[in-house]
């Protein structure tokens, strides 16, 4: 992912006789991440798709399975791939059958496949700047011991008197943990570990806020540096009073840097050769009816939506895939017999007639169907399946 221009940096050879960080996500032979086990020849070869995809939609339509499915098949075709989940949900854990940490770590020995659950409790202590950055340059310490400068208060009149730094910082303000998974995901989409980054997004509502945080978070960056400048007097002269030196390091670098960082996100999100957001539904009316106005509001942010996938669809894998699910093992579908089963009968009309819907208002854009399988997605078998249908 070098176009997303990432500064190289220099690798750090171990000292003799330490041992290598056991924390450390890449393997130490590089090509070792890319070698891929015999056994996995029946998942597909790979995916199509660009260096960033998303998926989002209601809760409980499947997005977790769809990438962890797609992450699978990524990491299957050589590509070191990173799924990370937003979701407070944590369900990728249960997906995968596998401990997922909250920072990126490889899951799999045969595979280049990493992934990670963002702790949004544990992101929201770091803040919006993360846990080392102090982009008021010492301000909020300052105003600690000045009795917080609240209510009242210039620095509370230019924050918002129910805010006050905490607020302003993302400490309390509302959307804080989506602004701490933000910062994350700034973070792994930069990293030059991974060819690939499968993002399954928390429900609609929840990953609306998370897009709509590079413009938020670019407005409060600008109050930030105004509070900087406004104060900036003051703090010169206080310096030594705490015992601070003029040779301390700029701390509006965290804010400059950060700033580039949104407007990267920024275009790539809005890049559809390196981005898409896929919306996941089930076979239903109502689901159908709430992607569309996702799908709306998505192209509103200038957002590529490329494909959408219908979920938990009563066909068997011939039926959606033509005839390219045949290595699939029949045992995970069972195809219901609407001939026989009036339920199945009165299901099925449901679903084709939202799969008719979906066709015509998603005219342009390419719709996935994957079957509902007899047994609980869970686990690699499972993927493949799934992986089989989105291919």
């Amino acid at each position: 992912m070098d176009d997303i221009d990432v500064e190289p940096v220099d690798r750090v050879d171990e000292p003799e006789g330490e041992e290598p960080d056991e924390a450390a996500v890449e393997p130490a032979d590089a090509d070792e991440a890319l070698t891929v086990d015999d056994d996995l020849a029946d998942l597909p070869a790979g995916v199509d798709a660009p260096d960033y995809v998303l998926y989002g939609g209601k809760g409980g339509v499947g997005k977790t399975t769809m990438a962890a499915a797609t992450g699978l098949a990524s990491a299957a075709g050589g590509v070191r791939t990173l799924v990370v989940s937003t979701d407070p949900a944590h369900s990728l854990s249960d997906t995968y059958e596998t401990e997922i940490p909250a920072e990126p770590a490889r899951i799999r020995e045969d595979l280049p496949l990493y992934a990670a659950e963002i702790d949004p409790d544990a992101a929201m202590e770091e803040g919006m700047f993360g846990a080392d950055a102090d982009p008021l340059g010492g301000l909020g310490e300052m105003g600690d011991a000045m009795g917080g400068m609240g209510p009242g208060g210039d620095m509370g009149d230019e924050v918002g008197e129910d805010e006050g730094l905490g607020g302003l910082l993302g400490g309390t303000m509302p959307g804080a943990d989506e602004a701490a998974a933000m910062r994350q995901l700034l973070e792994y989409l930069d990293d030059p570990r991974f060819d690939r980054v499968v993002v399954d997004t928390a429900p609609t509502g929840h990953t609306l806020r998370l897009l709509q945080l590079p413009e938020i978070m670019d407005s409060m960056l600008g109050r930030v540096m105004k509070l900087r400048q406004r104060f900036s007097g003051m703090m010169d002269g206080l310096k030594g009073m705490f015992g601070g030196s003029d040779d301390e390091p700029d701390p509006s670098a965290d804010l400059d840097e950060l700033r580039e960082r949104i407007e990267r996100l920024r275009a790539v999100l809005r890049d559809p050769a390196k981005t898409d957001f896929r919306v996941v539904m089930i076979p239903e009316e109502m689901s159908v009816v709430e992607s569309e106005r996702l799908v709306a509001r998505l192209d509103e942010f200038e957002i590529p939506v490329d494909t959408l996938v219908v979920n938990r669809v009563m066909e068997g894998v011939d039926d959606v895939t033509g005839g390219s699910g045949a290595g699939v093992d029949p045992d995970w579908v069972v195809e219901p017999n609407p001939e026989t089963c009036e339920f199945c009968a009165r299901r099925w009309e449901v679903q084709q007639n939202a799969l008719r819907e979906a066709t015509d208002l998603f005219r342009g854009r390419e719709v996935k169907r994957v079957p509902l399988l007899a047994n609980e997605v869970r686990g690699e078998a499972a993927l493949r399946v799934v992986a089989a249908c989105l291919n």
